[in-house]
């Protein structure tokens, strides 16, 4: 966070006619221009890119804004990358996502073309995150942008310069009309704009605040995306890299101080090689660096609250014969969370139970992989997860009840724009990133067009006895086996 606490944005609160008014503007200018043909949006998507390449120095300026001063190679660099990336994959894509599908026509309906056409749904609502106040809200406001939707984007109230600055580029790309929009303030302000009318709400947050924008949007019939945290677990078989898998294990569970939604938190090592492993994890963990600095690799936790939360995990494994390999009772001296690892703490632990949001590993001893996929899996949550192995990982993936699994490698996954990025349970459901993500801000438009008289006469008033008898005739021939 800011540490000049500077005044970046007014926040609007609970302002009902306010987001009223803004989503009139939004729905007015969806039916002034209409769906955008796929080249205009492909030039759009083309010409914001620019623009932030060019403007990536604004970038980080808004991000020191918003959060002071933070390790550069750590969210700062997934950030900028991680935007440049999705906004390319989607430039690239456009056309062929907004293609209608031709289908197959059955004998029968001869007379009749038939295709799919990708449609825009209107005014999308999008509610951001502040651990990835871009990387993680860039699929949506740019997939949902390049269907042909109007979007209303309210950023953290954590991290308004950063939205503003998103928001900011694409008004240069489209000046002629407010197609996004932004809206700043905390939670009441979201609530408000769940109930504005929109025509879908995509939302990043705790699993408590996505189930109740859900129980809102019941109300209204209105869509939702929810992306709802998780507590990913990481398996380690007998012959995986020991050397890769450790230090794997510290960057995917302590990049950005531990707060990243797809962070490994809890660890499942096999009895042969468990004591080689937590020996290398903790020699690698200790030597990270914490502090403000940007040379730093652990910079501050961003909520304080967050730093209540940490404590009691790393307090509730400790109480239950949890020790501290590294770090422990003294690693929270805030606003900043040392490395803690974590070993022999129960199952039925909030340490391991809840997600904790912060530089905190728990590892466990397992007989074989099958006990480790019984407990990773055993989980409100399901958003990513890690493996680590030869022979088997594959099917060890496969086995991970999650959206998302990297093998050899953590949080891999996130950097493949083609890949759809989403989970189960807890973690919500729906997807961005991906030709599923560009599905979530289109709905199916089924088209059925006439090409010729039918033979037959049969959808009419007019079709006599005989035209019936041909039609069951027909039918028979058709579907005679």
């Amino acid at each position: 966070m800011s540490t000049t606490r500077e005044r970046v944005a007014d926040a609007v609160g609970g302002e009902a006619d306010h987001l009223r008014a803004i989503l009139e503007r939004q729905r007015a200018a969806f039916m002034a221009e209409g769906p955008p043909a796929a080249a205009v949006r492909r030039n759009r998507i083309d010409r914001l890119l620019a623009l932030v390449l060019d403007n990536a120095d604004e970038f980080l300026d808004a991000m020191e804004t918003d959060f002071g001063t933070r390790p550069k190679t750590g969210s700062l660099f997934t950030e900028v990358l991680g935007m440049i990336s999705v906004i390319e994959h989607t430039r690239s894509h456009v056309p062929q996502w907004m293609q209608a599908t031709k289908l197959m026509r059955a004998a029968r309906l001869v007379g009749l073309k038939a295709e799919v056409q990708p449609s825009p749904l209107g005014v999308v609502g999008i509610i951001g995150p502040w651990n990835y106040p871009i990387l993680t809200p860039v699929g949506s406001l740019t997939y949902a942008l390049a269907a042909g939707n109007t979007v209303v984007f309210k950023p953290s109230e954590y991290t308004p310069a950063v939205g503003r600055w998103y928001v900011e580029r694409f008004a240069e790309v489209v000046p002629e009309h407010p197609v996004l929009q932004i809206v700043y303030g905390g939670g009441e302000t979201g609530a408000a704009l769940v109930r504005a009318g929109v025509d879908k709400v995509a939302f990043t947050g705790s699993p408590r605040t996505g189930k109740k924008i859900m129980a809102a949007c019941a109300e209204t019939l209105t869509p939702v995306l929810i992306e709802g945290g998780g507590k990913d677990a990481m398996i380690v078989d007998s012959d995986a890299d020991l050397e890769l898998a450790a230090s794997s294990c510290v960057w995917g569970g302590m990049t950005n101080a531990g707060q990243t939604c797809v962070g490994i938190e809890r660890v499942y090592v096999a009895a042969p090689v468990y004591d080689a492993f937590v020996t290398k994890l903790v020699e690698k963990a200790s030597k990270l660096t914490v502090g403000e600095a940007a040379t730093n690799d652990i910079g501050p936790i961003t909520m304080p609250g967050q730093l209540d939360v940490i404590r009691r995990h790393i307090d509730d494994a400790l109480a239950n014969g949890g020790r501290a390999l590294l770090g422990g009772k003294e690693a929270v001296q805030a606003p900043y969370v040392h490395p803690t690892v974590l070993v022999d703490v129960p199952e039925n632990v909030s340490t391991v139970r809840e997600e904790t949001f912060g530089p905190t590993l728990t590892v466990r001893k397992v007989a074989d992989t099958a006990e480790a996929v019984a407990l990773a899996n055993d989980t409100t949550y399901g958003l990513g997860g890690a493996v680590f192995g030869k022979a088997r990982a594959m099917d060890i993936a496969r086995s991970l009840r999650t959206g998302m699994v990297s093998v050899n490698g953590t949080l891999s996954f996130a950097g493949v724009p083609s890949l759809p990025f989403g989970g189960v349970g807890d973690s919500g459901f729906g997807r961005i990133h991906g030709d599923d993500g560009l599905r979530e801000f289109a709905r199916p438009k089924a088209i059925a067009k006439r090409r010729m008289r039918s033979f037959v006469r049969s959808t009419t008033y007019e079709r006599k006895p005989s035209d019936i008898k041909m039609i069951a005739r027909v039918a028979r021939l058709m579907n005679r086996r």
